[in-house]
């Protein structure tokens, strides 16, 4: 092996660590109310380092940051359009809370500044690994073609970026932005454990196509969950503007958060399930053993913060690391996924490869 490829692998798992963080400073955007604090992207007031004061803003700067907002809203609109999508571009185009301002809060503009300045950190880390992936041009041309194709992811997801914060943070367009963000760590994982073939030796796994069966439906499950778990944050977000006392707000957000804890039990039977199949099919594998004892406890500690949450009238503290760890958990269950097929994921693929550039 290069030096080249240890550089990669070793730069891969930090990237990978540094957009979960990225993904964490989100949830504290959103917890905060401080993801409209900058209300033009990807300047902040129309500034590169953001005003400390209002009395360094124009008087009229409501009006001249709505406008900008709707110009952009009107270009995502004629893409939606083109789509098909009319009714979402109607609504765009003509739902009055969409342009509504908020008053300069120092607080949060920084906030959601500090969180751009992270993304844009994190979308060179990306770019540094992409260029790493060259190492291994000639040996697994796929490593440096899915590199570069999260790069584009990145940049797709600035773009869509754009519009959240054009759209006044509308729900469905949240939700894109953090499935997006599901796929690029996804990418990203798929990449990594590519370039450690060699390393893994094949694991042997009884009934893989009954667990394999298993761990789609708790992959989908799970994005579900995430998604449910998005939209539930926004009718926080409606409750909490209404001035409601915060111990009244989970009656107040109604059916979608009773949805989303009734959800979350049959999420932790599954991936219980799950992680007994694992050990019992994989003759206690010590790799995944640790993966699967790690995806337990990630469960757990994820349904006792929503426990939290539900009976302790949504603690702010507590919202963004019940996002952080749903996450992570979907990443772990990638992770897992690969490993127990790291045979047909990675090695024949890699046979055929050699195969087809030696004929």
């Amino acid at each position: 092996m290069s030096r080249g490829q240890q550089l990669f692998r070793r730069f891969g798992v930090i990237t990978v660590i540094a957009v979960y963080m990225l993904i964490l400073v989100g949830g504290i955007v959103r917890s905060t109310g401080s993801g409209m604090g900058c209300p033009d992207w990807p300047k902040c007031f129309g500034q590169y380092i953001p005003p400390t004061h209002v009395s360094q803003l124009p008087e009229n700067y409501k009006e001249i940051f709505a406008e900008k907002r709707r110009q952009k809203n009107v270009q995502l609109a004629s893409f939606l359009q083109r789509l098909g999508y009319r009714e979402k571009a109607e609504k765009i185009l003509h739902d009055p809370t969409i342009l509504i301002e908020q008053d300069f809060h120092p607080l949060k503009t920084w906030i959601e500044y500090i969180n751009r300045l992270i993304g844009a950190l994190i979308g060179i880390f990306i770019l540094i690994t992409a260029f790493g992936s060259l190492a291994y041009w000639k040996t697994d041309v796929t490593i440096p073609v899915l590199a570069w194709c999260s790069v584009f992811l990145v940049l797709f997801q600035a773009w869509i970026g754009a519009f959240v914060v054009s759209t006044n943070l509308i729900g469905w367009m949240v939700t894109l932005h953090m499935i997006l963000a599901l796929l690029l760590v996804s990418l990203l994982l798929y990449t990594l454990m590519r370039s450690y073939q060699g390393v893994f030796s094949p694991i042997d796994v009884q009934n893989v196509k009954r667990i394999n069966g298993l761990f789609v439906i708790c992959l989908i499950f799970s994005v579900i969950q995430i998604v449910l778990g998005t939209q539930v944050r926004e009718k926080i977000d409606v409750v909490a503007n209404l001035a409601i006392s915060r111990n009244k707000w989970v009656e107040s957000v109604g059916m979608v958060f009773y949805i989303h804890r009734s959800f979350s039990l049959l999420v932790l039977i599954l991936n219980g399930y799950l992680v007994y199949e694992l050990l019992k099919n994989s003759r206690q594998n010590t790799v995944l053993l640790k993966w699967s004892s790690a995806l337990g406890v990630i469960i757990v500690i994820e349904i006792v913060s929503g426990a939290i949450m539900a009976y302790f009238a949504i603690p702010a503290f507590m919202q963004p690391l019940h996002l952080w760890l749903a996450n992570i958990m979907f990443g772990v269950q990638f992770v897992i996924l690969m490993i127990t097929n790291y045979e047909n994921f990675f090695l024949k693929q890699t046979i055929q490869h050699n195969l087809r550039k030696n004929a």
